[in-house]
Order: structure tokens, then C-alpha cells, then sequence
């Protein structure tokens, strides 16, 4: 048996051994790291009035994620699961969907933990549905996403796992069924974390991409013997596993056929002997404004992956090239969930990644509008210092108090549950951190929020993985699922976000060139002389998906004045004087309805 003195879990302990060996001397508190750049003074500056409010009892949300730890420290335990916001059932209210695990094999416990979903009644109280839905299903689950993979007008569900994948195609009358195996959606075999419904081809079908995380088996991890000096067994470091290969499935009429290979998707160490990657977020987006969807991978412990899309099926890795692969040393983090924004509201694509505690959050902002490479301007936009102490998982933009600008959520938790043993100072559980964009692009664009501003429900110590926003309640402002690794998911109702006002808008693609789902549509919104940016994608943060409809938030303006949306077909629809607080469907072959 030996010492592991160095980072557990996704993103382990290797960097922190100069960290240990003070706190073994009795040093006590974990320093900042050398060369890390420290935050100036923001001026000051009024936060919004907007609470996050703790209502999962009231809401009727009773979920409780199982991990199956029982004292072996296998990998999977760590890494929590996902959540989704979709309406399944076509009420126009976002229905939830919470991912579970299960026990390992050859164990048991009563009553087995599943799947669950959550039925909204249009008001923010949920009924579980899970066993008439036909999702009472139980297996070691990771990660969702959502699409309507057949074009019937109905939200489909691909569920990630350790060992393989599951569709879920929603046969109607609140009913899935699990067609994994005649659409070959089941994936080639591993640990499959994060994934996305995307059109990659513009064929007007849905395509996946899922996240591979490492070559991982159970025999494989207690053969390596991790252990915490004192403590006994603990969870091993990516860096102890062999990286895995992304897939890439095409939807060719409604089964997939798995492109990997071909479309350069998968990538190699640099002797082409070993996968490279250890995926565990993923978030598409049209980054060069192309038209075509390009996909980026957040990766652990090694360098991130942007697959620019080259058209025909075929994706050119430029992680490095356009300088999203590393940190400002040219070194690897331990990336966990991604996001795209517009956040500094200039036309400039901004791809954040929640990376692992004492490193701080990237934010790697393009140079230009369209353009191919990028700076990491996390330290220069508020998202340094701040953001280095919690270990990040979950990670989104949205607008939580509808001013108009992108905001930022991360959900935090460390992997280790003696860590605080190990390392005083640190916690397994931990708060999470939002960040308010104050519009002023500079050094302070990112003001953190705290509880005075926004409450202390959303701040309470919690072991975060997975997070969805949607509007729960129809009052237009965006509420949030927090998922906790072996704990309770925890549902936090927005009040005061609608205070300023705001339209809806969900979208219907044709069906033929477009998929119906209307994923990757963009939307530009003129509201006087600012221009809102958004491209349709509910893949977002750490195994997780979001609300299909979009919410723009107008400020003050009691109107879009013109909104153009492009629908991923090449189409576009344009409408004018779209009056505030309402929202909007809209069809890209019959327009407002």
C-alpha cells in the first residue's frame, strides 16, 4: 500500500503536494498559488435585489442521489449525477428529470434508487411521474440530455452511464420507451459523463455527442491502492487511468451510426498509442459564425478539446492552436462543466470552465467576433482570485435578475470526504458561488454575489455536481435544480428576478431542415442600440441540460424592437415591437402563434 499525496478524484492531488506537505508540518491554511494574479477592489456597485429561495419541500422535489459508496473509494462514487429541465408532456410547463446511480454489483438495497421525474404543474409544484412515465429504470446514470431525436414534436432523453448509454424516445401520453438498442444509441463501451443533442450536418436531425471520461473498471481502480496516510482507502486521481475517446453518433432517420473515428473526434497522445481525453463537459455552439456547430470539451487534468466544424461530418481539433487548451502557464486543469456566452454583450463568444479547487475558473474570451482564437480573461473580468478555493462542477450562464447581461452560477463540492483530514481548510461540502455581470468590462465585469444580496438558501454547504435553470412558475424570471453528490437535490425559486422585464420565446424548427427542437437556432434581439446574442443549445454545465425556451432579459425596455432568429436550416424569421413580459412561440414555418 502507498501514501497518495497528491490530487484525488477528478483533478487529484498532484498539484497540491508542496500544499500537503505544509499542512503535514502543522502550516495549517492552503496558500494561493504562486503566480496566481489577485483581484483589485471592484467600485462600488448596487447588486440586484433578487433572492434565491430554498423551496424544494414545499415544491414537492424528494430526491436523494445514490452513489453506491460503501467503503471501496471506486471513482464513480465521486461524481454525482445530473438533472434536466424539459417539458415532456407538451403543458408548456418544465417538467424535471434527476439522474441516479445505483449499487454496485452483487448489491442491494430497497427500494432500488431510479431515475426520477418530476411532473410541473404549471405553478412550480412537481408530482412524481417517474413510474407511469415508464422511467423507473435503474442503472449507474451520469448525465442527460435532452432533443427530440425523431422530429414527432416530443422531447426525447439520452441518459449517460457507467458501461453504456440509453435513449429514451417519448412515445406520447406522458410515456417513454427505451429504444437504446434499435436506434444504436447505446455507445461503444466506458464511462460516459456529459453529452448534447446537436445537428452537426445541418441535415435537420438531431446527432449526440457524449463525453468519455477514463478507462475505468472497478478491479482496475482497488488493484492501485490509493490511500489517504492515516485514513485508509481513498479515491484515486485521473492521472492513475488511461484517457477514453469521445463519441460522436450521427442520426441517420432515427438510428445513430458512430462517426468517431472519421470525424476527428477522437484524439490522441502525441505517440498515438493513448486516448488523450478525459471529458467531462461539453458545450456545442456556432463560435465563427459559420453556420456549422462547433463543439467544446472540457477536459480533466489534461488539455481541453475545441472541435471547429469543417462541414461534411469533419471536426479539426484547435484547442491549442486557438488558446483554450491550457492555462496561461500552459498547463492543464481539472476541467469540469463549460458554458458559451456573449458575456461582455460586444459579439465576442466567451467559453467558461468550473475547474478543480486552488484553480481558478476560465473564461477564454475570443479576440474578435467570429474569430479563432481566444484569451483567458477570467482574472481581468472579476473570475480570478474568487473563483479559485471551491472545487467547480455545475457551471452556467444565465440571467438571473433579466438586466440583459449574462451572469454566472457555479455549483461546488470536493470529491474526498476526509479531505478536510488531509487539507484543514478545506470541505467536502460547499457553498455555491454566483456572479452578477455589472455590464462594465473590465476588471470588475463579475462582481461576486453574497448572502446578504441574494439570500442564504443558495449559499448553504452542499457536495454540487449537476445544475438546470428554467422557469418553474411562469413568472418569467429563472429559478435553479442544484443535484448533490450522495445528497438531496436542492430546487431554488428566483425572487425579485422580475423586476425588470423580459420576454420567452420558444421555438419550433420545420421539422425537415431544421430539427423540430430548434436546437442551435440563433437569436438576436435589438432592444435601442444593444443587440442580445443567443444560440438555442440546453446542453449546459456539468452533466446537465436546461430549459429549451429562451429568456431575454429587457432591463428597462418595455419591448424588443426587432428580433431575428436563424433557424438552424439557414432560414430566418424576423418580428418587430415584441411587447415585454409575454411569451412567445414561434414557428419557423408559420411565424408568431
Amino acid at each position: 500500500m502507498r501514501n497518495v499525496s497528491r490530487r484525488w478524484g477528478p483533478g487529484g492531488l498532484a498539484r497540491l503536494l508542496p500544499v500537503f506537505a505544509l499542512v503535514v508540518a502543522g502550516c495549517g491554511r492552503t496558500p494561493v498559488p504562486s503566480g496566481s494574479a489577485k483581484s483589485e477592489p471592484a467600485a462600488e456597485v448596487a447588486l440586484p435585489a433578487v433572492r434565491f429561495v430554498d423551496v424544494t419541500e414545499e415544491a414537492g422535489i424528494d430526491f436523494t442521489h445514490f452513489n453506491g459508496a460503501e467503503g471501496d473509494k471506486l471513482l464513480p462514487e465521486t461524481m454525482g449525477a445530473g438533472a434536466a429541465f424539459f417539458d415532456y408532456d407538451g403543458d408548456g410547463d418544465p417538467d424535471l428529470l434527476l439522474v441516479n446511480s445505483a449499487p454496485w454489483p452483487g448489491r442491494e438495497v430497497v427500494p432500488e434508487p431510479t431515475l426520477r421525474l418530476y411532473r410541473n404543474d404549471g405553478e412550480g409544484r412537481f408530482e412524481d411521474a417517474t413510474r407511469e412515465a415508464g422511467l423507473d429504470k435503474a442503472f449507474y446514470g451520469q448525465g442527460v440530455a435532452v432533443g427530440d431525436y425523431d422530429n414527432d414534436g416530443r422531447l426525447d432523453l439520452f441518459i449517460t452511464a457507467v458501461g453504456r448509454c440509453y435513449l429514451f424516445r417519448n412515445v406520447g401520453e406522458g410515456r417513454f420507451e427505451d429504444v437504446s438498442e434499435e436506434a444504436n444509441a447505446k455507445g461503444p463501451g466506458g464511462w460516459f459523463t456529459s453529452a448534447a443533442f446537436l445537428d452537426i450536418d445541418n441535415d435537420g436531425d438531431l446527432d449526440l455527442f457524449v463525453c468519455n471520461y477514463v478507462d475505468w473498471s472497478a478491479e482496475i481502480d482497488k488493484d492501485q491502492g490509493f490511500e489517504l496516510a492515516g485514513l485508509g482507502r481513498a479515491y484515486g486521481p485521473p492521472s492513475a487511468f488511461t484517457g477514453a475517446l469521445c463519441v460522436l453518433l450521427r442520426n441517420d432517420g432515427g438510428r445513430f451510426t458512430d462517426i468517431s473515428a472519421e470525424s476527428g473526434v477522437q484524439v490522441f497522445t502525441p505517440d498515438l498509442k493513448r486516448p488523450l481525453g478525459k471529458s467531462l463537459g461539453v458545450a456545442p455552439v456556432d463560435f465563427d459564425g459559420d453556420g456549422l456547430v462547433d463543439i467544446a470539451v472540457a477536459n480533466d487534468t489534461v488539455q481541453n478539446f475545441l472541435f471547429h466544424n469543417k462541414g461534411g461530418g469533419r471536426f479539426e481539433e484547435m484547442a491549442l492552436l486557438s488558446g483554450v487548451a491550457f492555462d496561461q502557464s500552459g498547463s492543464p486543469r481539472g476541467g469540469m462543466g463549460c458554458d458559451w456566452g456573449d458575456v461582455a454583450g460586444d459579439g465576442r463568444m466567451a467559453l467558461a470552465i468550473g475547474n478543480y479547487a486552488s484553480e481558478m475558473t476560465a473564461l477564454y474570451v475570443q479576440d474578435e467576433p467570429g474569430g479563432l482564437s481566444f484569451s483567458d480573461l477570467a482574472n481581468r473580468y472579476g473570475l480570478g482570485a474568487a473563483t479559485q478555493p471551491p472545487l467547480k462542477f455545475g457551471l452556467f450562464f444565465f440571467d438571473y435578475d433579466l438586466d440583459g447581461r449574462l451572469d454566472l452560477l457555479t455549483v461546488n463540492g470536493h470529491l474526498e470526504p476526509d479531505i478536510a483530514s488531509v487539507l484543514p481548510g478545506e470541505t467536502h461540502a460547499q457553498p455555491a458561488q454566483l456572479f452578477w455581470n455589472s455590464g462594465r468590462v473590465g476588471r470588475d465585469l463579475y462582481l461576486k454575489v453574497d448572502a446578504e444580496a441574494a439570500g442564504p438558501d443558495l449559499f448553504r454547504p452542499v457536495v454540487g455536481r449537476g445544475s438546470a435553470y428554467a422557469d418553474l412558475d411562469g413568472d418569467g424570471d429563472l429559478d435553479v435544480v442544484v443535484t448533490s453528490n450522495n445528497g438531496p437535490a436542492r430546487l431554488f425559486r428566483n425572487d425579485g428576478g422580475n423586476a425588470n422585464h423580459w420576454i420567452r420565446l420558444t421555438l419550433e424548427g420545420d421539422g425537415e431542415k431544421s430539427n423540430r427542437a430548434a436546437i442551435g437556432a440563433k437569436v438576436a434581439a435589438r432592444i435601442g442600440e444593444r443587440v442580445l446574442h443567443r444560440q438555442l443549445f440546453p446542453a449546459k454545465g456539468y452533466l446537465s441540460s436546461v430549459e429549451l425556451p429562451i429568456t431575454l432579459g429587457l432591463g428597462e425596455a418595455d419591448k424588443v424592437d426587432e428580433l431575428t432568429i436563424t433557424w438552424p436550416s439557414g432560414g430566418t424569421t424576423r418580428l418587430e415591437d415584441l411587447e415585454a413580459d409575454k411569451a412567445y412561440r414561434i414557428d419557423e414555418l408559420g411565424g408568431l402563434r
